[in-house]
């Protein structure tokens, strides 16, 4: 049994790291619930939110301690998100897994060209010149709330592609507030499987404590290092050409 536990934490600690500073760690924690661990997918999905919220709070503080969250003149987005989310998952429980699947693949192969053909733009700051207007941008933020709700794996890379290339947000500031944004609506999702006893409370706190701690060092490190900014763009980069390969293989 230590030797599970031990691999839940492990497996925690590297989506930890990757979902603070990228997203779509959570392709890991779910395939090692599902694949090695045993659970049955809906509860593999139910648990996942244990580290998720986990890893959330503990980055989301950590970011704000270190003056790299900020919430000022975020409420509209904040609004289009969580209403875009209620949508989403009525469309969850009216669509089959297949079209999960296709929707989100085609998404990420798109989601990759967009990375790698302008990656200066995604280290530059404050690039006010090419920020998109209102009224592209806010369906923009409730579309994600619909694909949030709908799908929510790779969730946290949109999201920084509107704030970065949208917004002209740096990439950590954007990283900070992704994690406060997703801490949020995986306290609502996660007390709705909590009331429908889909958790699994022991893979989920074991996951999580891992979780906790990478989203921890991730947080620190993209608040403290001169180069964060590039190593997150790196991670992200790689998370997504590797969910892309692994979708061809």
């Amino acid at each position: 049994m230590w030797t599970t536990d031990a691999l839940a934490v492990a497996g925690g600690f590297v989506a930890g790291i990757i979902n603070t500073l990228a997203g779509s760690g959570s392709a890991i924690t779910l395939g090692l619930m599902t694949e090695v661990l045993g659970l049955p997918g809906p509860v593999a999905n139910a648990t996942n939110r244990v580290g998720v919220l986990m890893q959330t709070y503990i980055g989301s503080y950590t970011f704000y301690r270190h003056g790299k969250l900020s919430l000022a003149g975020r409420r509209t987005m904040l609004v289009l998100l969580f209403a875009g989310a209620s949508i989403g998952i009525w469309l969850a429980i009216q669509i089959g897994q297949v079209a999960f699947a296709r929707i989100f693949h085609a998404l990420m192969v798109l989601m990759l060209i967009v990375v790698l053909l302008q990656p200066r733009r995604w280290l530059q700051q404050n690039h006010a010149d090419s920020r998109l207007p209102a009224w592209l941008l806010y369906p923009g933020f409730f579309l994600l709330g619909v694909y949030s709700g709908f799908i929510q794996m790779g969730m946290g890379v949109f999201f920084l592609a509107l704030m970065v290339l949208g917004r002209g947000v740096d990439l950590i500031r954007a990283n900070a507030l992704k994690v406060f944004v997703v801490a949020v609506l995986t306290t609502v999702s996660l007390a709705v499987f909590v009331a429908k006893g889909m958790v699994h409370w022991r893979t989920g706190l074991f996951i999580g404590t891992g979780q906790a701690l990478g989203g921890w060092l991730a947080a620190r490190f993209g608040s403290l290092h001169p180069r964060a900014d590039v190593w997150a763009y790196r991670l992200l980069v790689l998370m997504l050409a590797v969910m892309v390969i692994k979708m061809l293989v």
